[in-house]
């Protein structure tokens, strides 16, 4: 497995991760009112945007090189 089929994988995984943990905060803020969770939801909308972003950098930078 290449450098960039691994990032490709690893910051797929990371991005429904961080989006999937957003979701479970923003649930948990809904179901028992504490503002703490309302933050780290936050937080994990921001970290899977900048996961995109970092992505994307990634797979600029790598452009010329092949998947295997």
């Amino acid at each position: 497995m290449s450098l960039k089929a691994f990032h490709i994988f690893f910051v797929a995984v990371s991005v429904l991760l961080a989006f999937g943990f957003a979701a479970w905060a923003f649930v948990n803020f809904a179901q028992q009112g504490q503002w703490l969770d309302l933050v780290w939801g936050g937080l994990g909308i921001v970290s899977g945007l900048a996961l995109i972003w970092y992505g994307k950098f990634v797979l600029k930078k790598l452009k010329g090189m092949s998947y295997l």
